[in-house]
């Protein structure tokens, strides 16, 4: 299973404070839909709001990336630049 990590916020929006949760996903758009079905709302919520790193690695459109079982995915807010 692969380890989804969730910042405060989100967390306590979503999931009652809960900030790992443990998904069994081989790509990001499962991923995103196994969220949405633990916490209805919350895969939407993090394809909009955040950026993510999967295994150490920064990802702002990250639909087409493979996850494997023992990946770890960061959820991180948006960096606007100007």
């Amino acid at each position: 299973m692969a380890k989804v990590l969730l910042t405060s916020g989100v967390s306590q929006q979503f999931t009652d404070g809960q900030t790992e949760i443990d998904i069994q996903a081989t790509t990001y758009r499962q991923l995103l839909r196994e969220l949405d079905k633990l916490y209805p709302g919350l895969g939407r919520e993090l394809s909009i709001d955040t950026a993510v790193a999967i295994d150490g690695e920064i990802y702002q459109e990250p639909y087409l990336e493979s996850i494997s079982a023992g990946s770890e995915i960061y959820f991180l807010p948006r960096i606007g630049g100007g």
